[in-house]
């Protein structure tokens, strides 16, 4: 028997630790698989050999299990490290899995974190070293490649969308003139921003204007389209990408200048931009509302779709590790909407890998202000259900995760 060791890195979701659970559900099922550990803190954990022992927490607790399922956010924690590919730092990877008799390497994260995955197969595949390197997918943005939809952007779908409904309900109170501009996450693909769009309903035509970073945005535009819904509507609600950019490729909001460690530019305040550039042109009452970190780990308003589909990608990314492949990545086909089914499969790491999945131009309206049938059929089966989240106090209980503070604790129930 090998082990096992899993890891969880990038941004946070409602269902990352969905594809947890699933994976060590897997793990602990196979009589291929003896201890299975998880990197605290990703790959950036396991260079400095944190590890918890994820067997020893998990081993007959099915209940726990379920309650890791649907707790929000990473139970293993996260980092943004980027691996540099060297020798060095391989070998020294290397040297602290096999002293941990390690076989199956299991890594759920985003475009970045599967640059992890294709580094170190490629690596452990050159030098004939028997590990089997495995991808789990996530993220809110629904951008990567190889695959329908992500885990993580059902439900971060869900939540914009419903917070679009209920800020709807609330400016329908007032007879005066008003425009919210709501920010979604959503760098250089607008899905996120896309998914607004299921708020409407029979009685309710919010959000009105729908702005993604796919097209090219100009203020000028801008301006007259929010000028022509205030004739029609009282309260004006818009929603925008944080990433939109003007004619010339540049973030609308003046950009910090500050990167993150994979050498993406930190952006941000699109919403308070526009809102100055209401007030300045029209001189009506307007808000900027950004949910920022809010819509990643909305478990309480989490899809069960998402939560049982997520689930599913763990446990399959595991059964392709078990079966012998290296350097691939659980993902995922529709095959129909009506009923919605999808298959499930494995797929080479390198379609996914630093690289991005755009919303298709024939989703987007010609003017570009708002989205397509398309899109909207495309979105709705992937908010469906309702996860029973358990609740404790009158608020969800979330799993035990004070062995990420190394002030408290280690991980007891």
């Amino acid at each position: 028997m090998k082990n096992m060791i899993i890891g969880q890195s990038g941004g946070p979701t409602a269902v990352i630790n969905s594809s947890l659970a699933g994976a060590i559900e897997a793990g602990l099922s196979s009589d291929k698989v003896g201890t299975i550990y998880g990197m605290i803190n990703g790959i950036e954990g396991l260079l400095q050999d944190n590890l918890i022992n994820l067997s020893d927490v998990f081993q007959n607790r099915p209940s726990e299990l379920n309650r890791l399922k649907l707790s929000p956010a990473m139970f293993l924690g996260s980092c943004r490290y980027k691996l540099s590919g060297q020798d060095e730092e391989m070998e020294k990877l290397i040297k602290i899995l096999e002293g941990y008799e390690i076989g199956y390497f299991v890594y759920i994260g985003g475009n970045d974190s599967m640059d992890t995955v294709q580094k170190l197969s490629n690596y452990t595949i050159s030098h004939g070293i028997d590990i089997q390197i495995v991808g789990v997918p996530k993220t809110i943005d629904n951008d990567l490649n190889g695959i329908d939809h992500s885990p993580g952007f059902g439900s971060a779908a869900k939540y914009i969308a419903s917070c679009v409904r209920e800020v709807a309900y609330d400016t329908s109170i007032y007879s005066i003139k008003s425009v919210h501009i709501i920010e979604a996450m959503g760098r250089n693909a607008g899905w996120l921003t896309a998914a607004s769009v299921l708020a409407r309903k029979e009685d309710l035509d919010a959000p009105h204007l729908i702005y993604l970073p796919e097209i090219p945005f100009s203020e000028k535009r801008f301006v007259e389209d929010v000028r022509q819904k205030l004739e029609e509507y009282n309260s004006v609600i818009v929603v925008v990408s944080e990433g939109v950019k003007d004619e010339k490729g540049e973030y609308i909001y003046a950009k910090t200048g500050k990167q993150d460690n994979f050498g993406h530019t930190q952006i941000g305040g699109a919403s308070s931009y526009l809102k100055e550039v209401v007030e300045r042109e029209i001189g009506c009452k307007v808000r900027a509302l950004e949910p920022s970190v809010l819509q990643r780990s909305a478990g309480h308003v989490s899809s069960l779709t998402d939560v049982e589909e997520a689930f599913n990608l763990g446990g399959v990314a595991v059964q392709g590790a078990l079966d012998g492949k290296s350097g691939f990545f659980s993902t995922l086909r529709r095959i129909s909407n009506k009923p919605y089914s999808v298959e499930y499969t494995m797929e080479n790491v390198d379609v996914v890998a630093n690289t991005e999945k755009r919303v298709p131009r024939g989703w987007i309206n010609k003017s570009g202000n708002d989205v397509t049938r398309e899109m909207i059929d495309y979105v709705r089966p992937l908010i469906e259900g309702v996860p029973q989240t358990p609740y404790r106090g009158g608020l969800p209980d979330y799993i035990d995760i004070r062995h990420l503070d190394a002030r408290k604790q280690p991980y007891r129930d």
